[in-house]
C-alpha cells in the first residue's frame, strides 16, 4: 500500500536518532495526515523533532509522546513501525492494528515496493555487511555508475526514489529485523527479495530480539526466500581465499574478505570488469567506527560498530601478524550471545579490559591479563599506562552498546575523546 494524501498515518517510533524520521518526512511530502508516537519524552526527541517542527506547526503532524495509545493504532489507514521495536509479532499495539485489518508496514518496505527489483543489490550477514554494502557502492561510483546506498545504512532512499534515473543501482544494507519485515507473514504483503542477493556470513547475533537463532537464521535467508528465477545470491563462502590481494587502505584479512565479495557482485551485476571493480576500491576508506584509526601514529583504534564476538575476533587478526601486543577493550549489552570465544584469545592480548553488562561474565573466561573497568573511561585510563611504545590500544566491544550508549556511534565518539584528551598521548586527530 502506498499512501497518497488521503492516507491518515500512523508512525510507530521516531527514535533518538530520527530512525523514522525519512518515512515521516515522505509521508509529510505525499500530504498524508500524521500522527508520530513514541515511548520517549520530547527531550529526548529534540533534535529529529525539530526537523519536522513546520508539519507540527500546521498540525498535518501530530505528536504522541511517552507512551502508546491504543486509538492511533485503531482510528488510523496505515501503521508504519520502526523495525527495531522488539519483538513486532508480539507487540499488543500492531496486533491491536491487526486485529482492525489496518495495515502494518515499514520504511523499507514501502521503498523496495517502488524499486525495480533487478537493478537491487540487497546485503546481509552477522559480520561485513556494512562494509561490503559501502564497497559495492563505493566501486560501482567510481565506475561512473550510478549508485544509492540505503537501508540499515546511509539514511532513508524514501525521498529520493521518485525522482532516481531508471537505470541506477540502489544498494540496501538489510538488517535481519528489516528482512522479517519483509516477509509476508509481518505485513499480509507478497514477500520481497532483491534481485541480486548477497549473504557474507551468519553466525549467532540479536538474539535478545529473535528468540533464537534458528529465528535469526529463517530471517536472514529471507534475502533469498522470494527471489525470482534467474535471480541472483552471492555468498562469502564464494570468495576464493587464494585470491589475490587487492590494494586496499584498511587493514584486515576479513577487509579482503569483504573487497572480494564486492567486487564479485559489482561485476556480476553490472557487467563491469572485475579489475575495473577492484581498482574502484583503491581509495575507499573504510567505515567511521570501523577499525579506524583515532591518532595520528596508528597506535589508537575505534572499532565501536564491533557488535559481535566473531567481529572482535577479526579486529585481533587484523593487527596480530604485525603487532605482538594489542589491549582490548571489549564488553557492553547482553544480547544473549557467548563472549567466551573472546575471552579464550586473552593469553594473546597484552590485556583485556572489561566494560558494560558482560564484562563480569567476560572478565570470568578470561585469564590473569583481564581487568574488569566496568566503564570505557576506566578502560582507557587503565590501559594507556600500561601501553609500552608500540603497543596498540584497540576499541572492538564485541557486543551493543545499550547499556551505556544510546548506539554504537556515541560509544565510539566517547573513546575518540578520551584518547584525544588522555595526558600524553601526542598527534591525535
Amino acid at each position: 500500500m502506498i499512501p497518497d494524501k488521503e492516507t491518515r498515518c500512523t508512525v510507530m517510533g521516531l527514535g533518538r536518532f530520527g530512525g523514522g524520521l525519512g518515512v515521516t518526512r515522505w509521508l509529510l511530502e505525499r500530504g498524508c495526515p500524521v500522527l508520530l508516537t513514541d515511548l520517549a519524552q520530547e527531550k529526548a526527541l529534540v533534535a529529529p523533532l525539530k526537523e519536522l517542527e513546520e508539519a507540527i506547526g500546521t498540525g498535518q503532524l501530530t505528536l504522541q509522546l511517552g507512551s502508546h495509545e491504543t486509538k492511533d493504532f485503531m482510528d488510523t489507514d496505515l501503521v508504519i513501525a520502526n523495525p527495531a521495536v522488539p519483538l513486532p509479532w508480539n507487540n499488543p499495539f500492531l496486533n491491536i492494528a491487526r486485529e482492525h485489518g489496518i495495515p502494518v508496514t515499514t520504511e523499507i518496505s514501502l521503498l523496495v515496493r517502488q524499486l525495480d527489483r533487478r537493478r537491487v543489490i540487497g546485503v546481509t550477514g552477522t559480520n561485513g555487511k556494512s562494509t561490503t554494502a559501502s564497497m559495492i557502492h563505493h566501486t560501482l561510483i567510481a565506475n561512473g555508475i550510478d549508485s544509492h546506498l540505503g537501508g540499515n545504512i546511509g539514511g532513508s532512499l524514501l525521498g529520493g526514489v521518485a525522482t532516481m534515473p531508471v537505470d541506477s543501482w540502489a544498494v540496501l544494507e538489510l538488517s535481519s529485523a528489516m528482512l522479517w519485515w519483509l516477509h509476508e507473514e509481518a505485513t499480509n504483503e507478497p514477500g520481497w527479495s532483491p534481485g541480486i542477493a548477497v549473504m557474507t556470513n551468519i553466525s549467532p547475533n540479536h538474539l535478545d530480539w529473535h528468540g533464537d537463532q534458528k529465528h535469526y537464521v529463517m530471517c536472514k535467508e529471507q534475502i533469498t526466500r522470494d527471489q525470482l528465477p534467474g535471480e541472483n545470491c552471492l555468498r562469502g563462502d564464494h570468495v576464493s581465499r587464494r585470491a589475490t590481494p587487492i590494494p586496499l587502505t584498511i587493514p584486515g584479512r576479513h577487509n579482503q574478505d569483504n573487497a572480494h565479495l564486492a567486487v564479485m557482485v559489482a561485476s556480476a551485476a553490472t557487467g563491469i570488469d572485475p579489475g575495473d571493480a577492484a581498482r574502484g576500491l583503491a581509495d575507499f576508506p573504510g567505515l567511521p567506527h570501523r577499525l579506524e584509526a583515532v591518532d595520528a601514529d596508528g597506535r589508537f583504534f575505534n572499532d565501536s560498530k564491533s557488535t559481535t564476538p566473531e567481529a572482535t575476533l577479526l579486529a585481533i587478526d587484523a593487527f596480530s601478524p604485525h603487532h605482538s601486543r594489542i589491549h582490548l577493550i571489549a564488553g557492553g549489552y547482553d544480547k544473549g550471545v557467548s563472549l567466551e570465544s573472546i575471552g579464550s584469545i586473552s593469553e594473546r592480548l597484552a590485556g583485556l579490559y572489561t566494560i558494560g553488562t558482560t564484562g563480569p561474565s567476560l572478565a570470568a573466561s578470561a585469564g590473569p591479563q583481564t581487568h574488569r573497568c566496568g566503564d570505557l573511561r576506566t578502560a582507557v585510563e587503565t590501559a594507556i599506562p600500561r601501553m609500552q611504545p608500540d603497543d596498540l590500544l584497540l576499541l572492538s566491544p564485541g557486543c551493543a552498546s545499550w547499556d551505556q550508549f544510546p548506539n554504537y556511534e556515541a560509544r565510539g565518539d566517547a573513546f575518540r575523546d578520551l584518547v584525544v584528551d588522555h595526558p600524553g598521548i601526542v598527534g591525535s586527530s
